[in-house]
């Protein structure tokens, strides 16, 4: 299992959401290896203390010590290692563990006879080993044998006399018994959240196919009627043709008005498909302009999903282009309701007085003609260091004919 990536978007790049998502998910895999790496270090500096109370050769600090700070290092390799991994994978990736592995041996031997420790020479071995990729269920026997062998070293020590009464000699102690079990946790809580992220990412891909199917379906019911119809039409015609050709004609008329039956029922699924809600349209916009470090003050009407999307929907996203290329990138206010029988948006955004630009470019242009042909206005206002731009079109007139 590599680390999880997010689902890529029709572009194949993955949406806004989806990156910040794999961003928590990055910052959360750090925040598991800084957890595991100060765990560590935090008993390397303990047992260097316990060295430094006893009358022992100064070498001996500098193997725990410098030593231990190695060894460290080499447990953030097989950490990377196992974020790498691939699930229920073939064996271990020796190539890569290999010479941590090795490190954890030679510093065990090292820094248990510089500390007169069995228990301080199993502990780098032990650490290692149980941040290897284990199989699942297999881990926590390797934890708990891993454990139950510090904890017989630890009572060798204590029959050695290795081990004083004081807390400064206990306290390590412990701490190396558990300090397996400890690494652990964190890697399963890792686990857990890139479960979940799988999990979610196979969710929103079942969706996606489930919804290519439910078109897939619909175009096939569609283009199959329509076709079916056209067929049987022109073969009526065919037969005609010889003894009746006005009868005949009549017959290649209908089958071109059910070809145009056909390409309009295609727009109008197509349309439906594409459709988005009003009320989500600027909640996008406002979630956009947010990820975009910009402070939004936005006042959705609740019946906002019956105004004409398709008559503001491109204008909703428009504009919020135009306020992410050409403002100052502080602050911005959307406000979408109906005043009487008129809908109303409006999107205000601060901009940059001494910065060169020009308001009525095409993307203006554009929105300019779409709400005219949906019998609306359009009012820009330039105030300096604001920017607004207004727009209204008629609450019951339905540019395609229908009634809102």
């Amino acid at each position: 299992m590599s680390s999880p990536s997010a689902v890529a978007g029709p572009l194949g790049d993955p949406p806004p959401g989806e990156r910040a998502l794999a961003r928590g998910i990055t910052a959360t895999w750090w925040y598991t290896v800084t957890a595991v790496v100060f765990i560590e270090l935090f008993l390397v500096f303990a047992w260097a203390l316990r060295v430094l109370a006893t009358p022992a050769d100064p070498i001996a600090i500098v193997v725990v010590g410098i030593g231990g700070i190695v060894w460290l290092l080499s447990t953030v390799v097989l950490l990377s290692a196992y974020r790498h991994r691939v699930e229920n994978g073939p064996g271990f990736p020796w190539a890569r563990i290999a010479a941590p592995l090795l490190v954890a041996v030679a510093y065990g031997v090292a820094a248990g006879l510089a500390a007169d420790s069995w228990l301080f020479g199993i502990m780098p071995v032990a650490q290692s080993v149980v941040l290897l990729n284990w199989q699942r269920g297999v881990r926590v026997r390797v934890v708990g044998l891993a454990t139950l062998v510090m904890i017989g070293f630890a009572f060798i020590d204590g029959a050695r006399g290795a081990l004083g009464g004081g807390v400064a000699d206990w306290v390590p102690t412990l701490y190396a018994i558990v300090i397996p079990a400890m690494s652990v946790s964190s890697l399963w809580w890792w686990d857990v959240l890139v479960t979940l992220d799988r999990a979610r990412a196979s969710e929103a891909r079942l969706a996606a196919t489930q919804e290519r199917l439910r078109i897939a379906t619909d175009v096939h019911d569609l283009q199959g009627h329509h076709l079916q119809v056209i067929a049987l039409q022109l073969e009526l015609a065919e037969r005609l043709m010889a003894r009746d050709p006005d009868a005949a004609l009549d017959q290649l008329r209908a089958a071109r008005a059910s070809v145009d039956d056909a390409r309009q029922g295609t727009r109008d699924l197509a349309t439906r498909f594409r459709s988005v809600p009003l009320g989500d349209e600027v909640a996008n916009a406002r979630d956009l302009l947010s990820a975009a470090g910009i402070a939004v003050e936005a006042e959705i009407a609740p019946d906002a999903g019956e105004a004409p999307a398709s008559a503001l929907g491109p204008v909703i996203r428009e504009t919020t282009t135009n306020v992410l290329r050409h403002g100052a990138g502080r602050r911005a206010r959307l406000t979408f309701a109906r005043a009487g029988d008129e809908w109303r948006y409006e999107v205000v955004n601060d901009v940059d007085p001494a910065a060169q630009r020009e308001h009525t470019g095409s993307g203006l242009d554009g929105v300019k003609r779409r709400i005219a042909e949906a019998g609306g206005t359009l009012e820009v206002r330039d105030e300096g260091c604001e920017f607004a731009v207004v727009v209204t079109v008629p609450a019951t007139d339905d540019p395609r004919g229908g009634r809102r």
